[in-house]
């Protein structure tokens, strides 16, 4: 896998122009009805999330600038960085959000190299001659002076039914003094039975993204090309976020926040299962 570095840029700034907008005060977002808030690129959404650039998109803000995570600047950010026209996240929940991200006392920004956010990729393979989605999350991590991406997990299709562990009654099992006949009997787990998962331990669970890369090494399994991304994020404490890109007329539109949820105890663990289809 292609080793992608922070130092090179993965997610290339690249600075477009954004009519309609200008400062009502420092700092501050003024809206003339022609609010061209287009979050053209995921690094795009960091930096607005975290007020680290101007209004307009042309200057870039460092440590020791005036404006840098100006409070003002980032609540006039966070109210734009929603999907305004599809989603059905709550008024009051957004601006709970946004209050709580921008607070005077803990504010919480969002980190490229720290963990705590996913990539969600949707992909299509060439699985055993038939077309096949899959649904790899990535994530990143350290990679000598610089970070790289990586493949995490993976969900497959084909792959959901390989392993039916039966329970209870309908669980086959080795007899507690199988020792005695030097475990002979192992015959019953890999000859006779067509569950031999039944005999491994309470806490097995397959490893499919070993089983993918398995299938990938003996040609199996073919890349053809990805369908769709999105970005799930755990960063703020105590809530969850998930951005996806919207491609439409109009200002409300590129990377945009798509669902909020104020997360209780357990809540994250929850979203992960259901995130990752372990549900």
């Amino acid at each position: 896998m292609r080793k992608i570095f922070l130092i090179i840029a993965l997610f290339s700034a690249v600075i477009f122009n954004v009519p309609g907008q200008g400062l009502g005060g420092p700092g501050t977002i003024k809206d003339d009805g022609r609010f061209a808030a287009s979050t053209k690129q995921l690094n795009q959404f960091f930096r607005r999330f975290n007020g680290e650039e101007s209004v307009d998109g042309n200057i870039r803000f460092y440590p020791g600038d005036p404006l840098y995570r100006d409070a003002a600047l980032r609540k006039g950010f966070l109210s734009i960085l929603f999907d305004n026209q599809t989603s059905t996240v709550p008024a009051e929940l957004k601006n709970q959000f946004i209050q709580n991200a921008n607070s005077d006392v803990y504010p919480n920004y969002l980190v490229f190299h720290r963990e705590g956010w996913y990539a969600q990729v949707e992909a299509e393979f060439m699985f055993k001659g038939k077309r096949e989605k899959a649904t790899l999350f990535m994530k990143i991590q350290p990679e000598g002076l610089g970070y790289e991406w990586v493949i995490d997990q993976v969900v497959f299709e084909p792959f959901k039914n390989l392993f039916n562990k039966p329970v209870g009654n309908k669980k086959d099992f080795l007899h507690p003094l199988s020792h005695e006949l030097g475990f002979m009997n192992l015959r019953r787990a890999f000859q006779d039975s067509n569950a031999p998962e039944s005999f491994t331990s309470n806490s097995y669970k397959p490893d499919y993204l070993a089983i993918f890369l398995y299938e990938m090494k003996q040609n199996n399994l073919r890349f053809v090309t990805v369908t769709g991304t999105k970005f799930h994020f755990f960063q703020i404490q105590g809530w969850y976020f998930e951005v996806n890109q919207f491609n439409r007329p109009g200002f409300n539109t590129g990377w945009l926040i798509s669902n909020l949820v104020r997360l209780g105890p357990g809540d994250k663990e929850t979203i992960l299962k259901y995130i990752y289809d372990q549900e």
